[in-house]
């Protein structure tokens, strides 16, 4: 794995805390474990991680305010630990801008897995960033600028995205005009099978197009094509 990636649990409870430190230190990540939000937001100021897990039910604050504020932090990942596993309270947890939504109990593989497909989203995402150097795309009246992961409109109006949007957005703006299944979007997590109908992806579709559509009710760039995927309807050009 190179160099050990950095995970922070923020998780009151200690027994849950101390498995999952013990798991992920079995499979050479840095782990350090938090039983506050507070704790962690001290933590984070210091030394930022390259994830964090964060349990909803804090003694100190709501979790989903902490998630909310950690996705103001592009520079790692989001991945929720919750008791609450309706289909409701992991899209609300996605839309707040979460990697992935973890419901307790959990098996160590399924933490694992989860885990190694949020670090290796960001790997990828660094990599075609490092590879493109300073490539931005241009579209309608917004410029993607892969390397901070921000949208700028000509107004000069700002939208950050998240490691999971960008990337999604970057496979869009890759293959224009063209219809990508959900699974081809999914990427390495198209495996999963926890989720009756896994909603990520439209979820992050619809967080996409809130912030570069005009009217997200009804997309003009985004396009559903129902039963077969997405599709990106507008011109894309590159810029260096």
């Amino acid at each position: 794995m190179g160099q050990k990636k950095r995970i922070y649990v923020i998780e009151d409870e200690a027994d849950i805390r101390r498995l999952v430190t013990e798991v992920l230190e079995g499979y050479g990540y840095e782990v350090t474990g938090w039983a506050s939000g507070r704790e962690a937001r001290t933590a984070i100021q210091r030394q930022a991680p390259d994830l964090c897990l964060v349990d909803l039910g804090l003694p100190d604050m709501d979790g989903l305010t902490l998630v909310r504020e950690l996705w103001e932090d592009v520079r790692f990942g989001v991945i929720i630990l919750s008791g609450r596993g309706g289909t409701s309270d992991r899209v609300l947890g996605l839309e707040l801008g979460a990697d992935d939504y973890i419901v307790k109990p959990f098996e160590p593989r399924e933490l694992v897995a989860r885990v190694n497909s949020a670090i290796r989203r960001r790997e990828q995402l660094a990599g075609a960033t490092a590879a493109a150097e300073t490539a931005r795309a241009r579209f309608g009246p917004w410029v993607f600028d892969l390397g901070n992961l921000t949208l700028t409109a000509d107004d000069g109006r700002q939208e950050s995205l998240t490691a999971a949007e960008a990337s999604l957005l970057l496979m869009l703006l890759k293959a224009p005009k063209r219809v990508l299944s959900r699974e081809h979007l999914q990427g390495p997590d198209q495996d999963r099978d926890d989720f009756p109908y896994d909603r990520s992806i439209d979820v992050r579709i619809s967080r996409i197009r809130k912030k570069i559509e005009e009217d997200p009710r009804t997309p003009r760039l985004i396009k559903t094509v129902y039963g077969a995927g997405y599709l990106f309807a507008g011109d894309v050009s590159w810029l260096c």
